[in-house]
């Protein structure tokens, strides 16, 4: 399945929450959650009680469209949180906060993790000194990102440093000024500020 390519602002009334897809937009009063907090369509208004089924669906839908990933992504993540120790869904979020454009995103190099997604891939980032252009690669605790030498100059990279909002997350060590942060250790649940019931989506791949 093609990747969605629409106003993504109606990803984030069809789940009824924000979703901040959009950046900096998601935090003004020009966001559509805050202005039409109902789904998207004709129908919007007069949604009707969702089944078991859909409350596991909807969250299963609202983790992919948070990180950016398709369903084959998706079943490929459960699959390996699976087979890790520990509480399945909480691996599955781990896995997903250690990709390298959500690493970049909550590194503050980015406005969302839409534009990490494309910053990763234009080549702006190294990965332990090494070219890293692989939105979906995994890291582990250890790995230094750092923005490349050549895109330092470059006056999206000059806005982000300038308007860095600090360090969000404790699993993240960061320096805005050096353009580089380091993973010190594996996020936890708690880190993740990802408003979403991951058991829901285990009993739904369960299935």
């Amino acid at each position: 399945m093609a990747r969605y390519t629409g106003a993504v602002c109606r990803l984030c009334r069809r789940e009824g929450q924000k979703l901040y897809l959009k950046g900096e937009k998601c935090y003004t009063d020009k966001c559509p959650v805050s202005r039409r907090g109902y789904a998207p369509g004709q129908h919007g208004k007069n949604r009707k009680k969702m089944s078991e089924y859909g409350l596991q669906l909807r969250e299963k839908q609202k983790v992919r469209r948070f990180y950016g990933i398709q369903e084959n992504q998706m079943r490929t993540y459960f699959a390996m949180a699976d087979k890790m120790p520990g509480i399945t869904g909480e691996n599955l979020l781990k896995i997903l906060e250690l990709r390298l454009d959500n690493v970049v995103y909550r590194m503050g190099f980015a406005s969302s993790r839409a534009e990490a997604r494309q910053l990763v891939r234009h080549g702006h980032f190294t990965v332990n000194g090494h070219k890293a252009n692989i939105p979906s690669m995994l890291l582990k605790v250890g790995d230094l990102v750092e923005v490349k030498e050549r895109s330092r100059s470059s006056v999206k990279f000059k806005e982000l440093v300038e308007n860095h909002r600090g360090n969000t997350v404790r699993w993240l060590e960061v320096n805005p000024e050096e353009y580089r942060g380091k993973i010190i250790a594996e996020p936890a649940r708690e880190d993740i500020d990802i408003p979403v019931e991951e058991h829901l989506i285990v009993e739904l791949y369960s299935k």
